[in-house]
């Protein structure tokens, strides 16, 4: 059985390769107006607290935003409520979050559901200080989720961008683009490896790009499909 094509290496690997989701590792080809909405706000103290909503197809980035603007956040010191699907029992709202962050809006129990809006409610009108932002995303546009009236028409209310995803030729043209920048021949064969065996999030594969060309300059060797089976038994 080959080691590289197993579901159980593919995870290890997909974990090992995921990197930290920040805005600069966000490939925004498509997506740049959301890119810079989300930078303009993440790096301004005087934050605007209308609400935005991203939304788009598994694969466009959505989680990466979120997560990205969580970790912004975190290093300026504030206070964020995380909500997503895996949030099987949300706690209630604290006073002390400067925003809240609401991923996977699609998926949300009704626990879920009443939490978000419970958050929503007093992100937006606080019994304390100022309003708070809230960034929410989901794979539908917030006129099409299937979830309470309340909390749907709320998650509408402010800023909504359609994240796109890439398609295949757009992902190998930015693959290769960024070899070409390494000095780094990408054989099609290669690139055919790299698109199928691994995960398709783009900064992922930007992540393994890096990893193969930092392998290959310590054995000398020429990136190959040997070259990264080598590089997973060995790394």
């Amino acid at each position: 059985m080959n080691p590289v094509a197993g579901p159980m290496k593919q995870m290890a690997l997909d974990i090992a390769l995921a990197p930290v989701p920040t805005l600069d590792n966000f490939v925004a080809v498509g997506n740049e107006a959301a890119l810079t909405h989300l930078r303009l706000w993440a790096g301004n103290a005087l934050r605007s607290p209308v609400p935005t909503f991203l939304w788009g197809d598994g694969g466009s980035g959505k989680t990466h935003l979120l997560r990205a603007v969580r970790q912004s956040l975190r290093e300026q010191d504030s206070v964020v409520g995380w909500m997503d699907a895996s949030t099987l029992h949300p706690t209630d709202f604290d006073e002390r979050w400067d925003a809240v962050l609401l991923d996977d809006c699609h998926l949300y129990t009704a626990e879920q559901q009443a939490a978000a809006f419970n958050w929503f409610v007093n992100a937006q009108s606080p019994a304390h200080g100022p309003a708070r932002w809230v960034l929410a995303a989901a794979d539908r546009p917030p006129a099409d989720l299937q979830l309470r009236e309340d909390l749907r028409t709320r998650l509408g209310w402010g800023h909504v961008f359609q994240l796109r995803a890439l398609g295949e030729t757009e992902r190998r043209a930015v693959l290769r683009r960024a070899a070409d920048e390494r000095g780094v021949f990408l054989s099609d064969e290669v690139m055919d490896f790299m698109l199928t065996r691994f995960t398709r999030d783009l900064s992922s594969l930007m992540l393994l790009l890096e990893q193969l060309d930092g392998y290959a300059l310590r054995t000398k060797r020429a990136i190959t499909i040997p070259l990264i089976k080598s590089m997973l038994e060995n790394e």
